[in-house]
């Protein structure tokens, strides 16, 4: 467990601190229009495009358990 701690425990956090980095560091090498985030469209934009064909759903009434911590009324 010793060798765990003293050795593989920190070679795994400074190899995920030096993955995070060169990922973030990555954006400099990127086209200028790919740099940046990416575009939010409207919500009402999207959803008057696209027709809701799903059904509702249903709602099930599920019974009320009693709980350890008394009534919840």
């Amino acid at each position: 467990m010793a060798i765990f701690r003293q050795y593989i425990a920190p070679f795994l956090i400074v190899l995920v601190f030096l993955v995070a980095l060169l990922s973030v560091s990555a954006r400099i090498f990127l086209p200028s229009d790919m740099a940046g985030p990416a575009p939010i469209e409207d919500v009402e934009s999207v959803s008057s495009r696209t027709p809701d064909t799903t059904p509702p759903l249903e709602t099930l009434d599920a019974p009320i358990l009693p709980t350890s911590a008394g009534s919840l009324n």
